[in-house]
């Protein structure tokens, strides 16, 4: 082999060059080495990916175990709001806490919580009586635990100061109302003030997130409440942490739920919206309950689509049974793929129902560029070797393609990643892709052997059977010469091309090559790119943060209806922030009374510290000293009923005869509107930055905030991901590629088709969870799988015109192309009719990722590789140089042998 120097160009150059040629063709000789191995021993390949199949499938049933701790799946791993939890927790108990720290849908702990809404135009406060009666029903309610009758009472939450159940104050506001209404005076009616309101023991108690749908009476300076639609009342539930208790706990969870329902039916002028601590994981699940029966009609889609799109009218080389196996290979490596997780004591959660279409829409790929590879080989050779050939045509890309899944999903999978139903998807994926890799080469090669065997005997492609002789053919009917046909009336098996009236094939040889590339269609695809490149950017710059949890429930589960009617008439304030102040303080200096105003300055808030100065103020008492502070505080104010529920906010501490306030809290909330979430995120993005800056040493904590910690992190790690997936995929073709200006192209059509995705699914309201970060992953490698192969092709080829070399790439990869999308899209559709946002959301964001990548394989880049470079000037001047040396050569030959002439 020897090299020709092109003028101008450097030795470096040219080894370099030298180098990556036998760098490919090294790998192309393995892969040719390895399919005559398979070819050899087929029943080998065959029977052990079908044995690990059945044994690891008899452990997926045996093994199986949901995950049943959303927070620890959904919630960041290592975050500051946990750090927060844990300072905050060992200076008040947040179990005695959880009625102060109202949260939305995140309240730790067992809670039963339920809404009553009245009719529109009615006044939920004039029902008073059937609440209570309600609220009773509730408190009567038993279950029964090893012979043990247990009610609200034995499983409530206790108040410090009486052990008293903890109860919402709503109920002692409706208690109030009762007793009015059956007093029949309107001079005992009870004035109600919203959001503060005054209750009969002299207490100011915020009712906010109790009442809902408020109208006020019109210039009302004490903020009256004219009529109110919705009240929520929440049960809380000691955690003593054993488990007797827990289960105690959700039994009764479960019998509250089960008691609004039937609340529900007798009481039709009122609607109930329920919910329980396990209602959130309940529904999570149910996505995968609901989609079972959707993902095996996907499966036959996916069956159907491969085996059709493999068939041809020729029943010789029609591979219909290898479609459907190609496919079969994929369902049995996931299945291993998936008794291996279990073995290894993986749970099971929601999420992972997207592994089987990320894997189906790798695996098929591999399996569908094997046989056009098969195709592609010559028919006078042995099927041993054009299953060799086969090989050392495909398996070289396939192997890039599969090693960049497996690192971008190894990176997900890694320590960095900081949500644990990211890293277990990952976990999972890079198995998958692993089996894939090995079932597609072993199971499906070996299938490629025996129908390779079927056609060089001339068997029948379905039946099994002797093709007949054309003589015998022509004595029969039409229809049996329609099934026996072996295209002897339109190819012969000399002919290069043999599989050339496949269907696919001949669509783009004959109609759409011409089409794509003809001179008045491409004005109209770069107008057509440049409105999707406004779209993809308009979109990415409205990405939406999607820490709302209802994103991954099903959508008509209840939890999903609750969450609706509570952002509708709860979401005047936002969840209850703790502020806690864990160093000792001078509360009684000025400075520090002016610091903590201008904190809490634009909040409503529950306070001590405020309540006690507004206490000294009345009392027209001086307490400028510690000693005057303190005594006051503890010797007057808290003993005062209005204010002892303030002694659980205080941490005191006593050296010698000196009384010193170690620690205390607030709680601050804050008006929103119905985007509590995205409020709630500003509101902690604005208080944690005091904390650093300020003299009073504080930390902010609500629940929510551990859900609300990835908002930052969804954004960042799927462009980290996908910029690391890029780097790396130019380091490891730079070798595996001819020509530079492969992976050039490569870089640009992955980038333009992820930020396709990324903006189009952002105007299509999918936000930035857990489900689409592992999409927007997923539709990097994608990109990849499709573009690759074809681009390679078209930088490598040697025609004279762009357009040659366009349309030979299209002719060569695009039936593979259209075969594997076009299963995959309508393996999809099933999705459509799950109801739930996490399969819609799935179901969007793949939908986006293969529908851009049609696009860029079939539109654009057939257009714009037209006219941008690589140019293929020079092939035409090596060619004419290498035609004008032969001619020279013959010319010498002539001249030094002319009896040779006379001869001839």
């Amino acid at each position: 082999m020897c090299f020709l120097r092109r003028p101008g160009a450097s030795a470096g150059w040219i080894w370099w060059r030298m180098l990556r040629q036998v760098i490919h063709r090294g790998l192309q000789s393995f892969f040719y080495k390895l399919g005559l191995f398979v070819s050899r021993h087929p029943v080998f390949f065959l029977t052990v990916p079908a044995v690990l199949t059945i044994i690891f499938g008899f452990s997926l049933l045996n093994r199986f175990q949901p995950d049943t701790d959303l927070e620890s799946l959904v919630a960041p791993s290592h975050s500051l709001a946990k750090i927060e939890r844990s300072l905050a927790s060992s200076l008040f108990s947040l179990d005695q806490s959880k009625s102060q720290l109202y949260s939305d849908l995140h309240t730790p702990g067992r809670y039963g919580r339920v809404i009553l809404l009245s009719k529109p135009g009615g006044n939920i406060l004039h029902q008073a009586d059937v609440i209570l009666q309600i609220h009773r029903a509730v408190l009567e309610m038993k279950v029964n635990y090893k012979g043990y009758n247990y009610t609200f009472s034995h499983l409530c939450v206790l108040r410090n100061q009486d052990k008293k159940c903890v109860l919402d104050d709503i109920i002692s506001v409706l208690e109030d109302l009762r007793q009015a209404a059956l007093s029949n005076k309107t001079t005992a009616r009870v004035q109600v003030s919203y959001p503060n309101t005054k209750l009969k023991d002299g207490r100011s108690s915020f009712i906010g997130h109790q009442l809902g749908g408020v109208l006020e009476v019109p210039n009302s300076k004490d903020q009256r409440v004219k009529s109110a639609r919705a009240i929520q009342i929440t049960y809380y539930l000691q955690t003593y942490g054993s488990v007797t208790q827990d289960l105690i706990g959700e039994k009764w969870e479960s019998e509250f739920c089960k008691l609004m329902h039937k609340m529900q039916l007798d009481h039709q002028d009122l609607q109930l919206y329920s919910l329980a601590s396990f209602s959130l994981w309940k529904d999570f699940h149910q996505t995968s309950l609901l989609a079972r029966g959707k993902i095996l009609v996907s499966l036959m889609l996916i069956l159907l689509t491969a085996t059709l799109s493999s068939s041809m009218k020729d029943c010789l080389r029609s591979k219909p049974f290898l479609g459907l196996l190609g496919v079969l290979t994929i369902c049995i490596s996931s299945v291993t793929a998936a008794g291996i997780f279990f073995i290894t004591d993986g749970k099971y959660n929601s999420t992972l129902l997207g592994i089987p279409f990320f894997a189906m829409g790798h695996g098929t790929k591999g399996v569908f560029e094997l046989l056009s590879g098969w195709r592609r080989t010559r028919e006078n050779l042995p099927f041993k070797d054009r299953v060799a050939d086969a090989y050392s045509d495909v398996m070289v890309s396939y192997t890039m393609t599969s090693s960049l899944y497996f690192i971008t999903f190894g990176m997900g999978a890694s320590p960095f990643t900081n949500i644990e139903a990211v890293k277990v998807f990952c976990q999972n994926m890079c198995v998958s892709i692993l089996l894939n890799y090995f079932y597609v080469f072993s199971f499906f090669g070996s299938c490629l052997v025996f129908a390779g065997q079927l056609e060089q005997n001339r068997y029948h492609s379905i039946f099994c059977c002797k093709i007949p002789s054309a003589e015998y053919l022509d004595r029969k009917p039409v229809w049996f010469q329609t099934m026996m046909n072996d295209g002897h009336q339109h190819t012969s098996h000399h002919e290069t091309d043999p599989y050339q009236h496949h269907f696919i094939q001949h669509f783009l040889r004959e109609h759409y090559n011409e089409w794509i590339t003809n001179i008045y269609v491409k004005p109209f695809v770069v107008i057509l790119y440049l409105i999707y490149a406004s779209f993809s950017f308009m979109g990415c710059l409205q990405i939406n943060d999607g820490a709302n949890i209802i994103n991954l429930l099903a959508s008509e589960s209840p939890s999903v209806s609750y969450a609706l009617i509570q952002q509708k008439y709860f979401s005047n304030y936002s969840p209850v922030i703790g502020f806690y102040i864990y160093e000792p303080l001078e509360y009684w200096n000025g400075t520090v009374q002016e610091d903590l105003k201008t904190l809490s300055q634009g909040f409503n808030t529950v306070s001590w510290i405020e309540q006690y100065y507004q206490y000294l103020r009345v009392g027209n008492i001086s307490a400028t000293n510690k000693s005057d502070f303190i005594s006051i505080l503890q010797s007057s104010f808290l003993k005062k009923p209005e204010f002892q529920h303030f002694k659980n906010d205080i941490i005191f501490s006593k050296a010698g005869d000196e009384n010193n306030i170690i620690a205390s809290r607030l709680y601050l909330v804050a008006r929103t509107s119905e985007n509590t979430q995205r409020e709630a995120v500003e509101l902690l993005e604005k208080l944690r930055p005091l904390s650093l800056i300020q003299s009073i040493k504080f930390i902010v904590f609500n629940p929510t905030f551990v859900f609300m910690d990835h908002y930052g992190l969804s954004v960042t790690m799927p462009i980290l991901i996908s910029g690391f997936g890029i780097l790396l995929m130019l380091i490891l073709t730079f070798f595996l590629v001819i020509h530079p200006l492969g992976n050039f192209w490569l870089i640009l059509s992955v980038t333009s088709i992820e930020l396709g995705v990324l903006g189009l699914m952002t105007l299509w309201n999918v936000d930035m969870d857990c489900i689409s970060i592992l999409c927007l992953i997923y539709t990097l490698n994608f990109a990849i799988d499709h573009c690759a192969p074809l681009l390679y092709t078209f930088v490598l080829a040697t025609e004279h015109t762009r357009t040659q070399c366009i349309k030979n790439s299209l002719q060569e990869h695009g039936t593979a192309i259209l075969q594997n999308v076009s299963s995959f899209l309508i393996g999809l559709v099933p999705l459509l009719f799950v109801p739930s946002n996490l399969t819609f959301t799935l179901f969007k964001c793949l939908l986006l990722a293969s529908s851009c990548t049609l696009l860029h394989c079939f539109v654009i880049l057939p257009v714009f590789l037209t006219f941008f470079p690589p140019s293929k000037k020079h092939h035409k001047k090596k060619k004419r140089a290498k035609r004008k040396e032969r001619e020279e050569i013959e010319c010498i030959e002539i001249q030094e042998n002319p009896d040779h002439v006379t001869a001839v």
